[in-house]
Formats: structure tokens, sequence, C-alpha cells
């Protein structure tokens, strides 16, 4: 398996490097297609949005579309599917209660991958520690989980002694308090989705303390200390893609749960960000662009101009008393359709990506003296973020 690990890594590397300049840039930054093959060009002003979107949907289309331009992006090897073990026993409804079904799905399929041990569970960033309580229930194992917010750890502490599960909480902050004693080498340490620097954290700290099983799905890439990713292999540091938080959001840019209010106001948000970034550049004379924060969906649904007026006020902008929306808005829309088609390009980009933030995870362990490996737990419809890394002491 370290060999298959090793191989795969560096072909992933090789080739993200090879087309680095189709998914290491900002679209916000272009106004026109940044790429100077003229066949790619035409290929993209020639699609229609509903086009752009079935084929930014569908890997099938994507192939058919682009495995032309980019042959090595499309001679990757794709990643092994768990395999199921034998059928669970289905939960008791009261158990289920309060857990959203497309979490529930998680969850089962997570303990369709539950190795045959009876180690005591650690819960990485646990909630209401749903996935521990399940845990305890179905695999008759005790489960201590882990969660910073004292709230999430009294409801789910008060669930556990309900249904009178071998479930304890821990409350802290494991970003700046090491769990230290809490974590034993007898032991099996498991999180579904932790953030960027809490699955970082994790992992060096079940390494510290030689925890003997692991079990991690990482999510939000981006959610780093540093403004630049760090390798935590001596092999990524070999083949380092110098990856900004801005290369490592592109990773959690694939949805399958937005509907179609969040769709529209996801459209709406692309629109007046580049509207507003028209109007600056006219008012500054400064034509690079300039990024503003994060802001709430809700945001995008009141008025073009409050939003104009919060941009502003984020750059100590002084606005004119009149401003012609219909033109900005018109400019923006001529944008937002490049950006769409630059997006569409860098999508294609966005598994390997990810897998290679997993790999260079797997290889620490690995090194670490850990049996890895890398599987999808479940299809991406029930998250898109359903690579697993298993590890074995």
């Amino acid at each position: 398996m370290s060999n298959i690990l090793t191989q795969q890594f560096q072909q992933l590397s090789a080739v993200l490097q090879q087309y680095r300049q189709y998914w290491q840039l900002l679209p916000f930054t272009c106004d026109a297609i940044p790429w100077s093959d003229g066949e790619l060009q035409q290929l993209l002003a020639g699609l229609d949005d509903g086009l752009l979107r079935q084929i930014d949907q569908s890997s099938i289309l994507q192939q058919q579309y682009f495995s032309s331009f980019f042959p090595a992006l499309f001679a990757l090897p794709l990643v092994a599917v768990a395999a199921d073990s034998a059928p669970l026993l289905a939960l008791p409804f009261w158990l289920e209660n309060g857990i959203g079904g497309r979490k529930l799905q998680q969850i089962d399929a997570l303990c369709q991958q539950w190795p045959h041990s009876k180690l005591p569970v650690l819960e990485w960033c646990a909630g209401k520690g749903h996935l521990g309580r399940i845990l305890a229930h179905r695999f008759a194992v005790p489960v201590t989980s882990v969660e910073w917010q004292p709230q999430l750890c009294e409801d789910g502490a008060a669930l556990a002694k309900k249904y009178q599960l071998s479930q304890q909480f821990i409350c802290a902050d494991v970003l700046s308090d090491p769990l230290g004693a809490a974590l034993q080498p007898k032991q099996h340490i498991v999180a579904l989705h932790a953030c960027g620097q809490l699955h970082i954290t994790m992992l060096q700290q079940a390494v510290q303390a030689g925890c003997q099983q692991l079990q991690l799905v990482p999510c939000c890439y981006h959610l780093i200390a540093q403004t630049q990713y760090q390798p935590m292999s001596d092999l990524a540091l070999q083949h380092n893609l110098s990856l900004s938080k801005d290369d490592l959001k592109l990773v959690v840019q694939g949805q399958v749960t937005a509907g179609e209010r969040v769709e529209k106001l996801r459209a709406t948000e692309v629109l007046w960000r580049l509207a507003y970034d028209e109007l600056r550049a006219d008012l500054t004379g400064q034509q690079h662009y300039r990024p503003l924060a994060s802001v709430g969906k809700h945001w995008f649904s009141g008025s073009f101009t409050g939003f104009v007026c919060w941009a502003a006020a984020q750059h100590q902008l002084q606005l004119p008393a009149v401003i012609d929306e219909d033109v900005y808005l018109a400019r923006a829309q001529q944008r937002a359709a490049t950006v769409q088609r630059i997006e569409l390009i860098r999508h294609l980009f966005r598994r390997p990506l990810e897998l290679w933030l997993a790999l260079d995870k797997a290889l620490y362990l690995q090194q670490h003296g850990y049996q890895t490996r890398i599987s999808e737990f479940c299809d991406y419809q029930v998250t898109p973020r359903n690579l697993l890394l298993t590890a074995t002491r």
C-alpha cells in the first residue's frame, strides 16, 4: 500500500504542476479568458449557461468536452470505493431523532467501514455527539466525545444519559489545549467532517499519543491557521504546490445540497461583487481586483445599493450621490459569464487537489508507522466530502 500511495501522490503532483495555470488563479481578477489556447477559448465561448451548468455537475460531460485539452488529468486513476461490510441492523427511531437525513446517511456509511475491534473510541469535533452515540449503541464500545462548545456538550451528555449509552463528553478547544491524557495508544480516534486546522491537529496529536486506529473524513481544507498550506509529509514538502487559502477553497466548491434559492443568491452575490468592483475601479482608477470579506447570504436578498454602501465602507471609499446601477450590473453580467467559464475549467481540478491534500495526510501517518488507505466511503450525493482516511498502527 505504501508504494501505491507514493506513486499516486507523485502522479497527482506532476499533473497539478503541469496544469497549474488552469486552476491556480482567481477568476474574479480576470476580465477575459486567461488562457491562450484558441480552441479552448472557442469552446468556452460557445457554451450557453444551461449546458455550462450541466457540464459542471457531470464527470461524464467533463471528460467528453475537456479530455483532449487535459489528457494527463483524465488519465489519473480513480479513488477506490470502500466495500460495504455486512448489512447493519436498523437503528431504533429514538436514536435517529434530531439527526438530519443526509447526516444520518453519512454516519451509516462510516459505520459500514468500522473495523472489528473493541477499542475505546475518541470522537473528535463531536458537536452533540450524534456519531459517538450511534457508535456506542451499534458496536457496544465506550465513547469519549470531544467538543469545544459547552452547550453542545451538555445536550449530548443529556442524550447519552437518557438512552443509557456509554458516552462521556470532554469540553475542550483542541486547537489551544492539547488533549494529553485523554488520548491513549489503545484507542480508536474518529472524526466525521473535521475542518482544516482541526483535522491537522487531530493527526498530529494522534501520532504523538500513538493511537492504534484512526478514521478521518476531512472537510473545509481552507480553514487553516496560516495563509499558506503547510504540507505534513516529507513527500508533499518535496512536491509543495504553494497552496494559498484561495487555492484550498477550490476543493470545497462542489455542492450537492444547495437548493434553487441558495443557487439564485449565489449568482446574485457574484454579480453584485463584480458590479461593485467595476464601480470601485471607475472611482479610484485602480483596475486590479480588490477582494471583500465573506458576508451572510441575506445581504443578497436585500438591495444592490445597500450592498454597495457596505462594500464601499470596507474599502473606505466615498460614493457619489447617484450611481447608475444598470450600467454596472450590465458590465458585471459580462464579467460573470467569463468567471463562470474560468470556474468550469478550475472545477476539473477540484478532486485531484482534494486527493493531493488527503494523500499528504495519509503519507504523514505512514511516515509514523501507520498502515493507511484512502477510499470513498459514500456517494458524492450524500456528501461531496466523501474521502475516508483509515489508518492502523
